[in-house]
């Protein structure tokens, strides 16, 4: 069985030592956790946390039941059909071409987020492989820094 790339969204308790639990499940069966995004649910006591791993279809099974059986945890969804979004922002030189960063920022759902004396920050969201794609297109502007948020999902 191949390992292939997954998400995992799990509503949870928004208390203390749910994350850590969580993760141990992934870390005791020798599974890396890719990206981790954690936000409150408006309007009530849950997290909703959403997981990208790599993972064979058996494990995440296990997985996946195992983390049905964590108290705080209400629901959990491993789904082939999910919206995933990813945030990045990337610092360039103030002395790169404004216009050509807001173009490329544009074509990958974003724009020029905050441009101050000695550079320009630009913000991309988009699906986690066009990301990847905007950050390899970037690189001929020489970019300072670059901060990915993490991927969030949602079921179709």
């Amino acid at each position: 069985m191949s390992n292939v790339r997954r998400v995992i969204s799990i509503l949870v308790e928004n208390e203390s030592s749910v994350l850590s639990r969580v993760s141990g499940l992934f870390a005791g069966r020798g599974y890396n956790i890719e990206t981790l995004t954690v936000a409150p649910v408006p309007e009530t006591n849950l997290s909703r946390m959403t997981i990208v791993t790599k993972g064979n279809q058996r494990v995440i099974e296990q997985i996946t039941k195992q983390l049905h059986k964590l108290i705080p945890v209400y629901k959990v969804v491993e789904h082939d059909e999910m919206i995933e979004k990813e945030m990045v922002l990337v610092k360039f030189p103030i002395d790169e071409n404004l216009a050509d960063i807001q173009v490329l920022c544009q074509a990958f759902n974003g724009g020029v987020a905050n441009v101050g004396e000695n550079m320009i920050i630009g913000m991309v969201t988009d699906e986690p492989s066009r990301v990847k794609h905007f950050l390899e297109a970037s690189k001929r502007y020489n970019p300072i820094e670059i901060v990915r948020g993490g991927v969030v999902a949602i079921e179709r």
